[in-house]
């Protein structure tokens, strides 16, 4: 997961033209791969483990919450747009945003892992669906706030290694706590980047063959975690 905030070398590579066409196909697909993540996957597991209790409502809402707060006091938001101007300060937030948003997402994959592996199997791979984007817009944005490419490289692959610090704290305590209170709480933070950062991204375009193709992956996203939990349940 650390490694995927490399993917922003790309932009250095990629014509910015095809940077943008790929670029928002891919925030809705990652969009509809979280929403489908935390209802079809970290919810029935939840409920699995703890009852249909009112509790885990509580912490999913609390996943939802923590991360509208880190936005609202924080003024941070993921980034997909690779031309986007921003001021120098501003990028060091983002830094320290970034590093908290993973090592929650460390903990909570890693708790995943703990509970079930298939489980935490889907968990990492719904979340780097939702990295490649964020880490290209990022690191984009970084670039063009005023630091050097090389800079911009090293300091979000650093930001990203609180990603396995997380995952090391989760199996620590494991042995303390019941870390699935984790689940339904990440559940709330990926239903938030999906339905608050992502989709107001790609609800920007005017003409329909835009519009469709964003709504088709979006569901693309959707359909494809319902399929793996679909073949999840008829493995069991």
């Amino acid at each position: 997961m650390s490694a995927i905030a490399l993917v922003g070398s790309l932009t250095l590579v990629l014509h910015e033209n095809t940077l943008n066409k790929i670029l928002l196909p891919l925030v809705a697909f990652a969009a509809g791969s979280l929403i489908g993540g935390a209802v079809f996957h970290m919810l029935p597991a939840s409920v699995e483990h703890f009852g249909n209790e009112i509790f885990l409502y509580v912490w999913l809402m609390s996943g939802f919450v923590l991360f509208f707060v880190l936005e609202q006091f924080m003024h941070w938001h993921h980034s997909h747009d690779p031309v986007e101007q921003r001021k120098q300060p501003l990028t060091y937030l983002i830094l320290i945003a970034d590093g908290l948003h993973n090592l929650i997402g460390g903990l909570s994959v890693g708790a995943a892992f703990i509970i079930d592996i298939r489980l935490g199997i889907v968990t990492w791979l719904v979340a780097a669906a939702h990295e490649v984007p964020q880490e290209l817009g990022d690191f984009a944005v970084l670039v063009h706030g005023g630091w050097k490419k090389s800079n911009a490289l090293i300091y979000n692959f650093l930001s990203a290694l609180t990603f396995p610090l997380g995952g090391l704290i989760a199996y620590t305590v494991s042995a303390q706590i019941d870390v699935a209170l984790l689940i339904p709480f990440a559940a709330g933070n990926f239903i938030y980047i999906g339905a608050a950062d992502l989709i107001p991204e790609i609800k920007q375009a005017t003409d329909v063959r835009t519009n469709i193709v964003h709504l088709l992956s979006f569901i693309s996203g959707l359909v494809l975690l319902l399929i793996i939990r679909l073949l999840i349940q008829g493995s069991s």
